[in-house]
């Protein structure tokens, strides 16, 4: 087992297959780890709604507890509710979900009090170090006195926070589809919504964790289609889709058509900005669309660019004390939400925004989309560094021409009409191209020539 966590120990989280690469046995090693490096006393953990993830989750808690440290488990819930939890109670976290990933897939999101992230450079290294060890030497010492482990239900108390941080009281009455996927969405959405003027139409809210309809993975257009169609069969005056672990939203308009998250990080920055006085730091990846800067200016707030990843976010909210945080991966920040990402209080927003004037979706948006975008394209490349090597060489040589070139994460080349940025994966032998521009016909333009290169 232990040369396996190579494999399963991820940058952030823990993640694998089920019980090939991990198993109850391994859970309950993590447990007692985690509590180790945390120094905790005390924990909570959560599981998603996968068949592996209540054996994994009371596994994990029955390490924990071993070492004497008390556990408290708040069972079903999604990612975010787990992290209010974790803010809420001020005690280290545990969450069993593989997100979006298939059926035979779980793994563990860890954060500290106050929903603090866990990641390699956080305690993750040190969480595998112990379990590889005592994998193969034998189980920790148990403490002389163990921990309990109680149950404790969070859901309402959740809802009610999240509906505390938007201004829902002006909202005329919505016709809102959901597409939980058959995930953690369908448990949380009807009480997060509950008493809110919006006739709910339910799409596979059947918590059922071999995802029988689609993928619970709305970044891939494919996993919309249902949610498209049924927004216009319903008129309704928009769609919502969440991932597995419901920690991620995803919007589209009245037409069917989706909303770029950059468009819905915008809208949000403003709100946020507007409910702090005009004033404050937003945080957006280099892939987000120049919309973001663009509006968080406009509204009297600074912007600051980071690399993709939560960890990077989250770091730079603490360090800038910024109100909120947005991806091109539909991951949303918020300061009032502990600087952990939650999709609903996304949705939330979008919901009063929305409600709040008398127009269609697609009018609200279009102040806040204002380019053309590629999304991301995935390339499968035998030397990634020789590729964006190429890139360098290629564009390097119209720095003349206003091109410039910035290595945040990847390779970015920016012009005075486009930009574009090249990255490669952790774990894949992939790059991942987003083109920007300021009309469709440039943005192709780019985008052909720079898949060109890395293609070539």
């Amino acid at each position: 087992m232990a040369a396996d966590l190579s494999q399963i120990v991820k940058a952030y989280d823990v993640r694998g297959v089920v019980p090939d690469q991990w198993d109850e046995a391994l859970a309950e090693l993590f447990g007692a780890a985690f509590v180790q490096v945390t120094g905790a006393t005390a924990i909570v953990t959560g599981h998603d709604m996968r068949p592996s993830s209540p054996g994994l989750a009371r596994a994990f808690a029955r390490g924990a507890a071993a070492r004497g440290v008390d556990v408290t488990e708040i069972h079903l819930c999604s990612t975010d509710q787990l992290y209010y939890a974790s803010g809420v109670l001020d005690l280290p976290g545990a969450m069993f979900t593989a997100s979006h990933n298939p059926a035979q897939y779980n793994g563990i999101k860890l954060c500290r009090a106050g929903a603090a992230p866990v990641g390699q450079d956080t305690g993750l290294a040190e969480i595998r170090a112990l379990v590889e060890g005592w994998s193969t030497s034998g189980a920790p010492q148990p403490a002389a006195r163990p921990g309990t482990i109680t149950a404790r239900d969070t859901l309402e108390d959740y809802a009610s926070h999240l509906r505390s941080l938007v201004d829902l009281s002006a909202v005329r009455p919505l016709k809102a589809v959901v597409d939980a996927g058959n995930g953690m969405g369908g448990h949380t959405v009807p009480t997060v919504f509950g008493g809110l003027p919006v006739e709910l139409v339910p799409m596979y809210f059947e918590l059922d964790g071999t995802f029988p309809h689609h993928e619970a993975n709305p970044l891939d257009p494919a996993n919309l289609v249902d949610l498209q169609q049924r927004v216009r069969e319903e008129d309704a005056d928009l769609g919502i889709a969440f991932d597995g672990d419901a920690d991620r939203c995803f919007v589209v308009d009245e037409r069917g058509e989706p909303v770029p998250p950059s468009a819905i990080t915008a809208l949000v920055a403003a709100r946020e900005l507007a409910r702090n006085g005009g004033r404050g730091t937003v945080i957006h990846n280099l892939i987000t669309s120049w919309s973001v800067p663009e509006v968080v200016r406009e509204n009297g707030g600074t912007p600051v660019r980071t690399r993709v990843g939560h960890s990077f976010i989250k770091a730079e909210m603490a360090r800038t004390g910024a109100i909120f945080g947005g991806e091109h991966s539909a991951h949303y920040y918020f300061r009032d939400f502990w600087n952990a990402d939650t999709g609903m209080l996304a949705a939330l927003h979008v919901l009063a925004a929305l409600g709040g004037q008398d127009g269609p979706l697609s009018g609200l948006v279009a102040q806040y989309d204002r380019y053309a975008g590629s999304g991301e394209i995935n390339s499968t490349v035998d030397d990634q560094q020789a590729r964006l090597a190429a890139i360098r060489a290629a564009y390097g040589d119209r720095e003349g021409e206003g091109v410039t070139l910035d290595e945040l994460d990847g390779l970015t080349v920016t012009a005075t009409d486009w930009w574009f940025n090249v990255r490669p994966s952790n774990t894949e032998p992939l790059l991942r191209l987003n083109v920007e521009a300021r009309d469709e016909t440039l943005m192709a333009k780019v985008r052909d020539e720079a898949l060109a290169i890395i293609r070539s």
